[in-house]
């Protein structure tokens, strides 16, 4: 039996992609030295000793098989005028440097177990991660590391041959909705915990899944609870559904709609006419409702297999705060599977709404727990550090070429804009001044819709099958938007990062 993990390597292979940067002047601390060869050199004895044979098997016998995971990653990341600099107007006397270099790394063992009971089958997890960052990462935090629960969900499935099936699960473990637009990341990294790129935690601390299947059709009830920062935990606790079909060639479209049960997360609401600082709804996430619809389709069939389409549209709306809110995607692409290389060329569009000023209804998107990588749904490589998926869109263009079996090339491109002037993007952040008829007024978000231009280079090697190489550099040129908010031409912002990451 192998050791390979389907969506685990997915992860892993763009694992440390999400938004990390490259700049070669800062030099890394002689410590972070010191711990990335001691990581680096466990990693590579981890893959010595397990890759000869199926050591991760510790038991097979009697319809009950036991087996070890182990999960690591080790990654380096430098920035340089990170977040453009805006420390230097906003809070000059903090003292925060804009040059960044950093070590962080993560170690994630685990044990599973699947019992056959004739017919059905109880299975299990149990994982743990310890996480840490050497350096003082983006978000001024650093020289810290935390250990904690990942996965430890017990479950009850039919067998492997069996329709209708059934699927149902409780514990903490990883969750995804649709295509993770509202509902896929269900923990959270960085900060005390460490580790704030690479992001290892990905499990709900609590996840209560029941998912039933006839043929094509998959009907999924959940119940879910983040795992956030001690310091920051919302206490978000969702209960929803989703209904999926799943076609041929990768295709599907479903529905996922939800209602939040308990929050005590704030929305923040542009003042009237945008003039002013922004109010905070108290717990404007409590009642929440949303529904998702998704898909994804070859339109042609046959006579043009390798181009897709793909959309995705959210509602939201919250009677108690006289909320509405709407958000979407559509995709479009094209493999020229003909030629070497196999070039593949995709196009998106991606737009969230924002409170619009001129209103009293709030009408600011509220992206949940969206699935942030570049590959997925952040809004730009850099910027998506900065602003999160509200009162924004962006025009997204990516290459994706593929020299030999082992080696990804991704090119991409963002051109990101606000949907409402003066009004809050990411939670009301930047409140600045504005001249106003002659007037100084303090004002939150833009007054000027564009935001950024961004582009990130991405390098994907197999190094073997459960060792993955990822390398990047990205810049974000600020747009006029961005620059309002410090009345001045901010600076570029660049960076990058290398890691690497083993699974078994």
């Amino acid at each position: 039996m192998g050791c390979k993990g389907s969506d685990i390597e997915q992860r892993a292979l763009q694992v440390g992609a999400d938004r990390q940067k490259l700049n070669s002047r800062p030099r890394i601390p002689r410590r972070v030295g010191w711990f990335g060869a001691a990581t680096l050199a466990s990693l590579l004895a981890c893959h010595q000793a397990l890759a000869a044979d199926d050591r991760m098997l510790l038991l097979d016998h009697d319809g009950l098989t036991i087996r070890m995971h182990l999960q690591a990653g080790l990654n380096v990341v430098a920035e340089h005028n990170v977040f453009w600099n805006y420390a230097d107007t906003f809070a000059p006397s903090a003292g925060f440097d804009s040059n960044k270099t950093w070590l962080e790394g993560y170690i994630l063992p685990g044990l599973s177990f699947t019992k056959d009971l004739g017919g059905m089958a109880a299975y299990g997890k149990v994982s743990a991660v310890a996480s840490g960052t050497l350096g003082i990462d983006a978000y001024a935090t650093g020289n810290t590391g935390r250990v904690t629960l990942e996965e430890g969900y017990l479950g009850l499935r039919s067998g492997e041959k069996s329709d209708p099936s059934f699927d149902v699960s409780v514990g903490p473990r990883e969750f995804k909705a649709g295509t993770g637009m509202l509902l896929a990341n269900g923990g959270s990294s960085g900060f005390d915990r460490g580790a704030l790129k690479l992001g290892p935690r990905k499990a709900w601390e609590m996840a209560s899944i029941g998912r039933f299947g006839f043929g094509d059709f998959t009907g999924t009830a959940f119940y879910l609870d983040a795992n956030e920062q001690n310091e920051s935990d919302s206490h978000t606790r969702i209960v929803g559904g989703d209904v999926r079909y799943d076609g041929e060639n990768n295709t599907f479209a479903g529905l996922t709609f939800g209602h939040v049960l308990k929050s005590d997360s704030p929305y923040p609401k542009a003042a009237s006419g945008g003039i002013g600082v922004p109010t905070l709804v108290a717990n404007g996430r409590d009642g929440l409702n949303f529904v998702n619809f998704y898909g994804r389709a070859i339109p042609f069939g046959d006579s043009f297999e390798n181009f897709f389409v793909a959309g995705d549209f959210a509602y939201q709306w919250n009677e108690d705060i006289d909320m509405r809110a709407w958000g979407g995607r559509i995709q479009v692409g094209y493999t020229f599977a003909e030629y070497s290389w196999a070039p593949t060329i995709a196009y998106s569009y991606q737009t969230f709404s924002g409170d619009d000023p001129s209103t009293s209804r709030l009408e600011r998107f509220d992206p949940l727990y969206y699935e942030g990588s570049p590959s997925s749904w952040s809004t730009g490589s850099k910027s998506s550090m900065v602003f999160i998926n509200s009162n924004v869109n962006a025009h997204q263009l990516s290459l994706r070429v593929t020299p030999t079996e082992r080696d990804t090339l991704t090119l991409r491109y963002a051109y990101i804009s606000a949907n409402e002037l003066r009004s809050p993007i990411q939670f009301g952040q930047g409140t600045h001044l504005e001249i106003i008829n002659g007037v100084p007024n303090p004002v939150a978000g833009v007054s000027a819709k564009h935001l950024s231009d961004d582009i990130f280079l991405e390098y994907n090697r197999v190094l073997n099958p459960n060792t993955y190489l990822t390398a990047g550099f990205s810049v974000s040129f600020p747009g006029p938007g961005s620059d309002s908010v410090v009345n001045s031409n901010a600076p570029v912002w660049t960076g990058g990062f290398v890691n690497v990451v083993v699974n078994f």
